[in-house]
């Protein structure tokens, strides 16, 4: 007899999800702690070749690095937790107790998928209020070759520009509005596509009264007399806004929703294109959600008599649907990204495929 309670047994659902739970939480950590290494050790190098950076440095991007490995590998986690799980569960007959109790193959994953959306909840706030934060932090000295940088108060790192025929490159851009400075600007003055003068500035900030720049402690080479001079002071870029810089490098990984969803308006405004940043925009939800897709993609590891010797064979192919998706998922994005995909498309479309796979290999092989 059939039991059509969704959850027929609040202990048997407790039991399942603390299995869930502990297995993933085992497999991130234990996941975590190797890539951080194998970062690390090739950081390291560069980190304590710039004078006054030591041991706090190290552990500094330790604190940067660890967000970002979390919500990368935690969906990952998550499908080999659910595997390692069901393995388990599988060889000790526990999955054929149930079925004997008249559960369903959906009433058994039930519990899981309810625990997966908390985890893909609690994800979603810990990318927008960490994640974003330490990413944009860590790119930004990275990109300052691990020097000293400012707090972050929006900071932008390596911003391209194109100024008419000139090309200009930020370093660092730092605040918003009135309080927006610059740090270690390049602009490559060129004419008929050939350079003529690359002037650089240890500091600019915007002067909204003259419509210009002030660069500070400038270095100029002019190409032609293959001279360097220098001035303490002096304008450039006439007509370039400091809206033009902020709005030339909108990273979703580094922005909030909120403030995403803000600077795709602003690009728009600006007719710029918005494409990749609204791709951006739907898979900050589509993420995290993907870890609900991880048990019923290793749910054929559940299903099936263990004496069969296939269990292990039930295993890898969970695990191959598991990467097939992280695979589809990085391409639709990508081709989002590039413009061949409608944002939507691209960050919803894998997980709507995988969820329609799974559900059919569950159905074909149980139901």
């Amino acid at each position: 007899m059939i039991n059509l309670s969704f959850f027929p047994s609040h202990r048997l659902a407790f039991y399942m999800v603390r299995l869930f739970l502990t297995r993933s939480l085992a497999v991130m950590i234990a996941l975590i702690l190797i890539l951080m290494t194998l970062d690390l050790l090739g950081e390291s190098g560069k980190i304590l070749a710039v004078p006054g950076n030591g041991d706090a440095q190290l552990w500094h991007y330790v604190a940067l690095r660890l967000p970002l490995l979390v919500s990368r590998f935690l969906p990952f986690s998550v499908l080999l937790g659910t595997l390692i799980a069901f393995v388990g569960l599988n060889q000790h007959s526990e999955v054929v107790a149930m079925k004997a109790a008249g559960l369903s193959a959906h009433q058994i994953l039930a519990p899981l998928v309810i625990a997966s959306i908390g985890i893909a909840i609690a994800l979603f706030a810990f990318n927008e209020t960490v994640v974003v934060k330490s990413g944009r932090v860590v790119t930004a000295w990275s990109d300052n070759d691990y020097k000293p940088v400012p707090p972050d108060s929006g900071i932008l790192s390596n911003v391209w520009l194109l100024n008419g025929d000139d090309l200009v490159r930020a370093g660092l851009v730092i605040g918003h509005g009135r309080d927006l400075r610059v740090q270690n600007l390049q602009i490559y003055d060129r004419g008929g596509g050939i350079l003529q003068r690359t002037i650089i500035a240890a500091r600019a900030v915007p002067r909204p009264s003259a419509n210009d720049w002030l660069l500070e402690d400038v270095r100029i080479y002019d190409a032609s007399m293959n001279v360097i001079s220098r001035q303490p002071q002096m304008p450039a870029l006439e007509g370039v806004t400091a809206g033009q810089l902020t709005l030339a490098k909108v990273d979703p990984a580094e922005l909030d929703y909120w403030t995403l969803k803000q600077r795709i308006a602003e690009l728009e405004a600006a007719g710029r294109p918005a494409d990749e940043a609204r791709a951006g925009l739907a898979h900050k939800i589509s993420g995290p959600i993907s870890t609900l897709l991880m048990p019923l993609l290793a749910a054929v590891a559940a299903f099936g008599l263990a004496r069969s010797g296939q269990v292990m064979v039930r295993a890898v192919i969970g695990m191959a649907l598991g990467f097939a998706y992280f695979v589809a998922d990085n391409f639709s994005l990508a081709m989002g990204n590039a413009g061949a995909y409608p944002p939507l498309i691209a960050a919803w479309a894998p997980f709507l495929l995988f969820l329609l796979i799974g559900e059919t290999v569950l159905v074909r092989t149980e139901e």
